[in-house]
This record gives structure tokens, C-alpha cells and sequence, in this order.
């Protein structure tokens, strides 16, 4: 029963990371442009692998994505300030390691608190916001004079800037992990009480 369970877990984590991968290569499936924005998908994967292995493996799925991300910014970089801020793994790893951390953790301590689908999703909406408000602290807080001349706003102005993306990205990210998240994850946590 236990290699079984042991064969489960592996198979799943190894399925979210290769989801994590095309997220990242396939167009439009991990970043969807929406009136000028880029809202992000790949962090709902991380979310899902947190909450259905755990904290450890939902960090192991972020920190899958984050290498993806650190290396594309040198290879073949998203956008204009990829190779500025990303190429520093504090910004590019460490983040998104995060989610999973905090996002399975969150799960953890609600599940016997309140109703699965209320843990789940408010795990969805910790872990995307981990991952805004990290990335763009970050990139504010090391990258201020380069952020406010890429942005083409006065560094005064920089963190209302930033502040204003988290409005315009991160909280509809938010969203859409709080409402995915337990879409996704309450069907594999069923499917895994059954087949263990």
C-alpha cells in the first residue's frame, strides 16, 4: 500500500512540474495578455501541487517554475525588464518557491478549521499573492532607480506605480486561484482518498 502511495505522489508531482514546463512554453496558457496586461496562470499549478502533496513538493514545483523563469530571462527573455530583474534568482526563485510554502501551509492549518473548498480556495488566493506582492516588492525594493526609468515614472511615484499592478494583476490573479484552486484540487484530493 505504501509503494502505491509512494507511486501516486511521484506521478502527480512529476505531471504538475511538466504542466509547469508547457505553462511556460506554450503561448497564452501560463501568461494570458488581457487589455494590456499579462495575467499569470502558473502559479495556480504551484498552488494545486501545494495543497494536494504539500508544502515541500508545492515548493519544489515553484521552484521549478522560478529556474524555468531565471533562465529564460537570460535565453529568451518575456520582456523588456526580464533581463534587469529576473536574472537575480531573489526575484525570480525565491518567490515563486514561496507560494508553495505558504499556500500549502495555509491549507494545512484551515482544513480542520473551516469547510475544504473555503481552505482551498483561501490557500489559492495566499499563494498568488505571495507571489505579487514579493516579485514586485523586490523589484521595488531592489530595483528602484532602474524599475522607475524602465516604467517611465519619477522614483516618488514608483510605489503607487507598483501598487497600482498589484490592483491590476494580483488581484485578479487572486481571484482566479481562489475559484481554480478548488475546482482542481478538490477533485485530485478526492481521487486521491479513494485510491489510497
Amino acid at each position: 500500500m505504501r509503494r502505491r502511495s509512494n507511486a501516486y505522489h511521484i506521478s502527480i508531482l512529476a505531471v504538475l512540474i511538466a504542466i509547469v514546463i508547457i505553462q511556460n512554453v506554450v503561448p497564452f496558457f501560463g501568461y494570458i495578455p488581457i487589455l494590456g496586461l499579462s495575467l499569470t496562470t502558473i502559479h495556480v499549478t504551484v498552488i494545486v501541487a501545494a495543497v494536494v502533496l504539500g508544502p515541500k513538493d508545492g515548493a519544489i514545483v515553484g521552484a521549478a517554475w522560478g529556474l524555468i523563469d531565471w533562465l529564460r530571462a537570460f535565453i529568451a527573455p518575456t520582456s523588456a525588464l526580464a533581463p534587469l530583474v529576473f536574472t537575480n534568482p531573489l526575484v525570480s526563485v525565491v518567490p515563486r518557491i514561496l507560494i508553495g510554502v505558504v499556500a500549502g501551509w495555509v491549507f494545512i492549518m484551515l482544513k480542520k478549521r473551516v469547510s475544504t473548498p473555503l481552505s482551498l480556495t483561501l490557500a489559492g488566493v495566499a499563494g498568488s499573492l505571495t507571489n505579487t506582492l514579493l516579485v514586485l516588492g523586490l523589484i521595488g525594493t531592489l530595483y528602484r532607480h532602474a524599475a522607475a526609468g524602465f516604467y517611465q515614472v519619477n522614483l516618488s511615484k514608483l510605489m503607487p506605480y507598483i501598487l497600482g499592478i498589484i490592483g491590476t494583476n494580483g488581484v485578479p490573479e487572486a481571484i482566479l486561484a481562489g475559484i481554480l484552486v478548488p475546482l482542481i484540487s478538490g477533485a485530485l484530493l478526492r481521487y486521491q482518498r479513494r485510491s489510497l
